[in-house]
């Protein structure tokens, strides 16, 4: 049986994200994973090297890498959407869910159980971690409101806002870190870095 899995991750390319916002740089659903799995690796490091904590960072970075995995089958569904109403909210994850099994369906049996965790985060219960890869997530919509908002695009004003609300809400020090040290440089041009 061929396993069309990773011909499958290969097509996170073609999902577009901010499909609701006006764009100056589109942005896909594979190149946001790229950019979650390397903000998740560097919390974990500020987690481990700063704060003195044991995150398992090759483990989180896994994690991040296919958080999104399903969005193959779903597109991205913009947040405004899906956090609508609460009904919504528990239809679209009941659909993820369905999109977790048929892509974990086309893994060799033998890999099935390394994936299984990464695909369908309803099998993974470990909340301290799944919340570095939410801090990531929100913190790279984040840098992407940053971007939009440093080359004049106002249409990103008010999400910027309030993804930094929800990155407040984690109360993670690992994030603060980031932000005071190293967010600001993503708002320079090339010339100023």
């Amino acid at each position: 049986m061929d396993s069309h899995f990773f011909a499958y991750m290969y097509r996170l390319r073609y999902i577009e994200r901010w499909s609701l916002m006006r764009n100056v740089m589109k942005e896909n659903v594979a190149e946001h994973s790229f950019h979650v799995a390397v903000l998740t690796h560097v919390l974990c490091t500020i987690a481990n090297e700063q704060f003195g904590k044991q995150v398992p960072t090759d483990k989180v970075v896994s994690m991040a890498l296919f958080h999104d995995a399903t969005e193959v089958f779903t597109g991205d569904i913009p947040t405004p959407v899906k956090h609508h109403n609460p009904k919504i909210l528990a239809n679209f994850r009941e659909i993820e869910h369905l999109a977790a099994e048929r892509l974990l369906d086309m893994i060799p049996e033998p890999l099935r159980n390394v994936y299984d965790p990464l695909i369908d985060t309803k099998k993974s219960d470990d909340y301290e971690l799944k919340k570095y890869v939410k801090a990531a997530d929100l913190l790279d919509a984040y840098l992407k409101c940053v971007t939009e908002m440093s080359a004049g695009n106002r249409e990103f004003a008010t999400a910027q806002k309030q993804i930094a609300e929800s990155m407040q809400n984690l109360a993670m020090p690992e994030l603060d870190y980031f932000l005071k040290h190293m967010a600001p440089s993503l708002e320079k041009t090339l010339d100023e870095l």
